[in-house]
């Protein structure tokens, strides 16, 4: 198993600098799967949502007369939505009011997904910037140890607890908003398809 000595690691601290943070959201596909059981009568329909997030750097290697020195350039992050996956009860044919009014619904609930991630631009770069920040180079005493650095690096952005709260504070803000979509609604378009 390969580990950083500390002592060696910090001959390195030297080359650290500022990683530039680019920031974008994956394009999205939307799915439309009706199952085969009944769905519970108070859910028509319900969107899984597929939270995506690459994290992709750029590193420096330099050398050093004990080894070498993985420094942290730039990070090019996508996070978002790849995939949504809407449940519409079999019970509602495609192209029928019940189905298109179950349909609109559940668009507003990925509306709803999208936007959150689109509030939360600012504080996702400054977040990641935060956690890529903090990310101090590491040693390594020979080039086929590179890989291990790599991802090194990637856990420590990845487990940064600012990271981690920011999306736990994602994930509140989407339930919170979603809970809205469903108690304004509460059925009323559908129920006009049976008058």
């Amino acid at each position: 198993m390969f580990v950083s000595c500390p002592l060696l690691a910090d001959d390195c601290l030297e080359y650290k600098q500022k990683p530039e943070v680019t920031l974008s959201k994956p394009e999205y596909i939307i799915e439309i799967n009706q199952p085969d059981e009944s769905m519970d009568l108070s859910l028509h329909g319900h969107v899984i949502a597929n939270m995506s997030q690459k994290t992709g750097i750029e590193t420096k290697l330099v050398f050093i007369k004990t080894g070498f020195c993985v420094i942290l350039k730039s990070i090019d992050v996508e996070f978002g939505y790849n995939n949504f996956l809407v449940e519409i009860d079999k019970v509602y044919k495609e192209n029928t009011c019940p189905f298109d009014a179950v349909m609109a619904h559940e668009q507003k609930h990925i509306d709803t997904y999208l936007s959150v991630i689109d509030d939360f631009k600012s504080d996702l770069k400054n977040t990641y910037f935060t956690a890529a920040d903090s990310v101090m180079p590491v040693f390594i005493a020979k080039k086929s140890d590179f890989d291990n650095a790599i991802e090194i690096i990637n856990n420590k952005i990845k487990n940064h607890p600012d990271l981690i709260l920011t999306i736990q504070k994602i994930k509140a803000e989407e339930e919170i908003r979603n809970k809205k979509i469903d108690q304004m609604e509460n059925g009323v378009d559908l129920m006009k398809c049976f008058e």
